[in-house]
């Protein structure tokens, strides 16, 4: 847990010495990229980008940190020689952060991250169940294939994965790209609600579902962990992610649900991960769009925190 990488989020000076309350954390994985690759630099990139992030949120009473104890952590790395070794080091590498009580927020790498974040979660959870929590998606893909490319541990069936561990809900926001065998699970399983980009925003949307989905997330419960894979916004916003999709959520509908999430739901967000960050090699705007959606994260996590304080 100790040492911190060359760059710090946002900029900011940070003290070298905790508790903090909330930690930056990049896992920059990249094993089974199946179109675009890029994520191992995406994590940094995001770092980098968020120095350029306005430090003002009119949520917050005075401009970040507002007070809060930030920390950008050593990245994690390793050498193991497989996949299942590379998840079982992201794992211990996030678990004494977890038992530390600091909000994590986690910057990917590839969305399989969030197989060992919820292992870690599972380790270290002593009050609670996975049976308990919800994680709320918002992605282009179902990720819920049982393989891909003969890879059970994928990016693209990391849902299906924390579901085996015994993962309660996941609320799946933005889906626009599946597969009949994905459609098959989410009509057969009720742990899962997908809420598909087509029906809240494409042809005959009138607002109706977006209102409804504004509706479900103010009435979640319980703890819940936010994944935020960047190309659940359209693609104009993140074109060089793996796997950019058109037709996706817009920057402001984003920080809707991000705010509605962690400020106005019943719910407590222990955490959340922005994932399949891939750095602009004809610009900045993939890895500013993921640094503005970090940073609105973590503004409401201290604007919530503050608010229960008063």
């Amino acid at each position: 847990m100790e040492g911190l990488g060359n760059l710090r989020f946002l900029g900011l000076e940070e003290m070298e010495e905790g508790p903090w309350d909330v930690v930056v954390l990049q896992v920059p994985l990249e094993m089974t990229s199946s179109y675009g690759e890029g994520t191992v630099d995406g994590p940094n990139a995001c770092v980098e980008a968020s120095s350029q992030v306005e430090l003002f949120d009119p949520l917050l009473p005075s401009q970040l940190p507002c007070g809060a104890r930030i920390h950008t952590a050593k990245p994690w790395q390793s050498d193991a020689p497989n996949l299942r070794s590379q998840l079982d080091s992201i794992r211990d590498y996030m678990s004494p952060w977890i038992e530390s009580g600091a909000f994590p927020l986690v910057l990917g790498g590839e969305h399989g991250i969030l197989l060992p974040i919820i292992e870690a979660l599972r380790g270290h959870w002593a009050n609670n169940d996975l049976s308990d929590l919800t994680i709320v998606q918002i992605d282009a893909h179902a990720d819920l294939r049982d393989e891909l490319n003969g890879e059970r541990f994928s990016h693209g069936t990391v849902i299906r994965r924390v579901l085996d561990l015994g993962v309660g809900k996941v609320i799946q926001i933005g889906i626009r790209a599946y597969s009949e065998e994905e459609m098959s699970f989410i009509n057969r399983d009720s742990r899962v609600e997908a809420w598909f980009a087509r029906d809240l925003l494409g042809i005959g949307g009138n607002g109706e579902i977006w209102s409804r989905l504004i509706d479900r997330i103010s009435n979640i419960g319980g703890p819940v962990w936010l994944t935020f894979d960047i190309d659940g916004l359209d693609g104009a916003l993140v074109p060089s992610t793996g796997t950019p999709v058109p037709g996706g959520i817009s920057h402001w509908e984003a920080i809707e649900l991000i705010e509605e999430l962690v400020l106005a739901s019943k719910g407590e967000i222990i955490g959340a991960d922005v994932n399949e960050i891939v750095p602009d090699s004809e610009g900045t705007l993939t890895e500013f769009s993921a640094a503005i959606i970090a940073v609105k994260i973590i503004a409401c996590h201290i604007a919530s925190e503050l608010r229960q304080k008063d």
